[in-house]
């Protein structure tokens, strides 16, 4: 497996940084869908700059943020502060979560998981069953091999793999990119409640850009 290594928080300054502060929008689908289920222990898998944590803890879950970058912690911590809201924090590695087995109903990893390359996905899909409940469900994102990272000219880790070289956050984080058929393979050993193949646009520099993920609801 490749070493796993985190995003670059010190660079995300400014609008950037407000941009990362701003919840998803199927996050609050998924507060609701879980409250409804009666859900409560939460899990933000990769939680960056807090978005989600502080979301989830203010709908009245219990909340766990997790993620490789210190930075992301620390300002996590700030924002939970601020928020008047009591998380629970860690720094780690998603290969070798610091949980118990069957800690949590509900798990959220958005652009998260896909940072390391196939094996490392094996090992944290192995993971996410390990740490969730009977019924637990977790909501995670995926790269597509359909979409612009998978077509460019980086050093190529596997055949689902890439290491991202541009300036950035990203840089030299490896990216795992998948299609239906790996998708199936990779959780079979799940429910998979839900798969969407979704593009997203955004414009920098007056120029329009865009990118694919799969979005994929899991059920243990």
């Amino acid at each position: 497996m490749v070493e796993s290594k985190a995003w670059n928080w010190d660079i995300v300054k400014g609008e950037h940084e407000k941009y990362w502060q701003e919840p998803a929008v199927e996050s609050y689908y998924l507060i609701n869908r879980w409250l409804s289920q009666n859900k409560s222990d939460f899990l933000d898998l990769g939680c960056g700059l807090g978005r989600h944590t502080i979301q989830f803890a203010k709908a009245g879950f219990s909340t766990s943020g997790f993620d490789l970058s210190e930075t992301s912690i620390k300002k996590t911590k700030e924002y939970a502060k601020e928020s008047g809201v009591q998380v629970d924090l860690k720094v780690g590695d998603m290969l070798d979560l610091p949980y118990s087995d069957k800690s949590f109903d509900c798990i959220y990893c958005r652009n998260v998981i896909s940072h390391t390359d196939t094996a490392g996905m094996k090992r944290i899909v192995s993971e996410l069953k390990r740490v969730l409940k009977k019924d637990g469900e977790c909501y995670l994102t995926l790269g597509s091999k359909q979409t612009w990272g998978f077509q460019q000219n980086w050093p190529v880790v596997d055949d689902n793999t890439k290491i991202r070289v541009e300036d950035g956050p990203e840089n030299g984080i490896p990216h795992f990119y998948a299609d239906y058929d790996l998708i199936l393979e990779l959780f079979n050993d799940f429910e998979i409640v839900n798969i969407f193949h979704i593009e997203d646009f955004y414009t920098k520099n007056d120029k329009t850009f865009s990118s694919f993920h799969y979005h994929i609801l899991i059920r243990k």
